[in-house]
Formats: C-alpha cells, sequence, structure tokens
C-alpha cells in the first residue's frame, strides 16, 4: 500500500485493501482476547491477596464473556476452504409440485434475504422469475460480506418442507421440495475461459409489477453456455449492459464452481450431477405439521423453532455444518 502506483490500479488496491481488512478481523480480535485475559489474571491476584469476592465475581463475569468471544473465534478457524472468504450466489429452484414447490422457493429466499440482514451481509437480488400462482419458478442473490461462501456453502442441496397448504381448501398437509445452489463469486483476475463462440446470448422484457411498472424494453439478459449447458439471466436493472455484466458474473461464478469441482473430487458432485429434487435427497426439512421441527439431515442438528429459522437464523447449523464437515 505504500507503493506511489498503488492507487492507480482501482480492482488491484481495492483487493488489497479487501484483504487488509480481512486480516485485521482475524488478528484484532486475538490480541483484544489476550489482553483481557491478562487483565482478568492480574485482578483475580489482586481480588485473592485483598480477599475481595465482588471483584472475584467481576472477574468470572468477564471472564465468561472472554469464553463467548472464544467460541466465535473458533468458528472463524473452520473457514479454511479455498473459497470461504468469498462472496457468494445463491440460486434457487422449486422441485415438482407446482404453485407448492414455488412458494417454498419463495419462503427460501426470503430466509436467506433475512439472514443476510442479520448477519450484517450486504444482498442483491439478481434474477427472480415469478410463480403462475404464487411463489417463484427461479431466483438469484448476491450476497456480499466477509466468509459469506464460507457460512453458506452449507445450504447447497434439497430443502423439503412439511405443512398444511395454504392453497388446499380442504386443509390437507403438503410435502414441498425446492433446491439452492451456492456459487462463490471469484474476482475478475482469475481466469475461466469464456469464449465469445461459446454463448448464445438473448434479451427480453423484464417482468412487473404491471401499469407503469412493465419495461418497455427488452433490457433482461440470458445467457446459456453452450459447451455446458449452463444458463443464467438477470433483469435486476433497468440497463441491458449492466444486466449483462451480472449475468456474466454468475456465469462466470458457476463456471470456477465447475472448474473445481472437477479439479477436487471430494467436493460436493452437484454440478456434475443434480439429483432429484424429491424424497430422499432433502438435506434439511422443514416440518409445520404435525409439529414444528427444522432438521439437518447431515450434522443431526435440530430446532423446534421453525419460524426463527425461516427468519434467517441460519448460524446453529451453519457451525454444526462447519464442525462436522471441515478438514482441519
Amino acid at each position: 500500500m505504500n507503493d506511489p502506483d498503488f492507487w492507480q490500479d482501482k480492482n488491484r488496491s481495492e483487493e488489497t485493501l479487501r484483504e487488509v481488512s480481512s486480516l485485521k478481523s482475524k488478528i484484532e480480535p486475538v490480541k483484544s482476547l489476550h489482553t483481557r485475559i491478562d487483565e482478568s489474571a492480574e485482578f483475580l491476584e489482586l481480588a485473592k491477596d485483598e480477599g475481595d469476592e465482588s471483584l472475584v465475581e467481576s472477574v468470572s463475569s468477564d471472564l465468561d464473556a472472554a469464553e463467548q468471544e472464544l467460541g466465535a473465534l473458533e468458528i472463524t478457524t473452520l473457514y479454511s476452504g479455498p473459497d470461504d472468504e468469498r462472496d457468494a450466489i445463491v440460486s434457487i429452484h422449486p422441485g415438482a409440485g407446482g404453485t407448492e414447490s414455488q412458494d417454498w422457493a419463495e419462503m427460501l429466499l426470503r430466509m436467506y434475504t433475512r439472514y443476510a440482514e442479520k448477519r450484517g451481509f450486504q444482498a442483491k437480488l439478481l434474477d427472480v422469475t415469478a410463480g403462475d400462482e404464487a411463489g417463484i419458478k427461479s431466483a438469484s442473490i448476491e450476497i456480499r460480506g466477509d466468509n459469506v461462501f464460507g457460512n453458506l456453502k452449507s445450504e447447497s442441496g434439497v430443502h423439503r418442507l412439511v405443512r398444511i397448504s395454504p392453497f388446499d381448501s380442504s386443509s390437507r398437509r403438503h410435502t414441498s421440495f425446492a433446491s439452492v445452489f451456492v456459487y462463490p463469486e471469484i474476482e475478475e483476475n482469475i481466469e475461466v475461459e469464456v469464449r465469445d463462440d461459446d454463448l448464445q446470448i438473448d434479451t427480453y422484457r423484464a417482468s412487473g409489477a404491471g401499469g407503469q411498472h412493465v419495461n418497455k424494453t427488452d433490457s433482461a439478459v440470458r445467457i446459456t453456455h453452450k459447451p455446458s449447458g449452463i444458463v443464467v439471466q438477470c433483469q435486476s436493472e433497468r440497463s441491458q449492459h449492466r444486466n449483462k455484466d451480472y449475468a456474466m458474473k454468475i456465469l462466470r461464478a458457476k463456471l470456477y464452481h465447475k472448474k473445481m469441482e472437477e479439479e477436487r473430487e471430494k467436493m460436493n458432485k452437484m454440478l456434475q450431477k443434480q439429483t432429484e429434487i424429491a424424497w430422499g435427497n432433502q438435506i434439511r426439512s422443514y416440518v409445520l405439521h404435525p409439529y414444528n421441527m427444522v432438521k439437518d439431515h447431515r450434522t443431526d442438528q435440530q430446532t423446534s423453532d421453525v419460524q426463527r429459522v425461516l427468519d434467517g437464523d441460519l448460524d446453529a447449523f451453519v457451525e454444526a455444518y462447519l464442525h462436522k464437515f471441515t478438514t482441519t
């Protein structure tokens, strides 16, 4: 950063500043915790010499708080994957079942948006296709912040919902499925070969609320990568150019993820062989009837507070996944 030419390259300087911020966020809490523990040890010696029970209680309270901070620091050591510090793109797709599954997909979109808000991340809706009657047919959101992919990689897979259907006049119980795919967002300086000849770029009119909100130009962009069959789209911006840029960002992230999977067979194989969004393949179940429970079938982490989870409180499930599947 002391290089006179440092600020000449905006992309390089921003990336370096982000790296500095990331390193400081790891180092400063550890130094602060060391200081607090050292001070507590000194106060304990003082309390012992003077027989001050109130000081002992105060130090004990401080150490309890320090223990909680230590637990939070332990979680940060579990972000050991090569992409864990990156931002993420989350894609959501309903399974078979029409309106039921499309409504469930929209509930998941809300859950991840609320999760991002609770964690102080920035969430941007890149694309959404509304369902025929309710819910969504697909959605993609970009989530930016510290260790976003490290947190959200646990969410890739099939999510199952059991509830009394709000769309069934007979109030019968229904089971719905939706799939979630999480990709690390990559920087421009990481090479992912995308040839113009391999792309089919289509434009279309973005969907809107109707009336004065209907787009009158073909600003939405859909890009098909012909060799891999990957299709991405974006309609969040009014500018066709910006929508194309975001769509290319999603495409590059998906191609990078696919490349990493092929090079590391031990990683999740979802892009190589997508499993059916149905029975037996779910990673997590959300049950609203006949009882309340959310259970992750990989870690056995569970809670009866379903609404809290649907409101974006995913920390317990993320941490359980990191503890079980992080290689140290």
